[in-house]
């Protein structure tokens, strides 16, 4: 027999859920999300699920948009007051921190564009965009300049929480170097732009 869903139970409660699954240990990660298995702790019928999300594949977008938005909130609070190099060192450290906080979070992510995951995607471009305005980036250039400093926090932060860096030296001066190597490069102008 079915059971009926707690009266708490809610989207933003299942996706909550969904989060605490992704970030148990080792037994974590996006593999851990099943509909069944949000469905045990919240201690509800799988079936009682779908009054709250209608799959697997809505689930993980609601909870890459909730994983996002706390990225976006952390990024935007560390840049907070700063500008052009001391924003970008600001910015690479937040996102990387978050990243190795909570690398299960950070796995379960999706990097496609979504429509749920939209709004907390334009917050974390406009933080990008509004952190390299100090560089005279506008318009194309800037969305260049972004996605170029996404694809480096990014991709770091995927190679470092999934154990990829296995030689000794320090992943901290390897971090800084990068960093060092991007305000660099934002004060290089491009061959044919100046």
């Amino acid at each position: 027999m079915a059971r009926s869903p707690r009266p708490s139970l809610s989207t933003d409660a299942v996706v909550d859920v969904a989060l605490a699954l992704v970030d148990e240990g080792p037994e974590g990660g996006p593999a851990a999300l099943t509909l069944s298995a949000v469905a045990a702790r919240a201690g509800v019928a799988t079936p009682s699920l779908y009054k709250h999300v209608r799959g697997l594949a809505e689930l993980r977008d609601l909870l890459s948009a909730r994983i996002m938005n706390e990225m976006a909130d952390e990024v935007g609070a560390a840049v907070l007051g700063r500008s052009s190099d001391e924003a970008v060192r600001a910015l690479m450290a937040a996102w990387r921190d978050y990243a190795r906080r909570h690398p299960h979070r950070y796995a379960a992510l999706l990097q496609r564009p979504e429509p749920r995951t939209a709004e907390a995607g334009a917050r974390l471009v406009a933080i990008m965009l509004a952190t390299l305005r100090a560089y005279g980036l506008e318009d194309s250039a800037a969305i260049h300049a972004a996605r170029c400093l996404r694809a480096v926090v990014h991709g770091f932060a995927a190679l470092e929480t999934g154990g990829a860096f296995e030689l000794p030296e320090k992943l901290d001066e390897t971090y800084d170097l990068l960093v060092h190597m991007v305000v660099a490069g934002l004060h290089t102008p491009r061959a044919g732009t100046t």
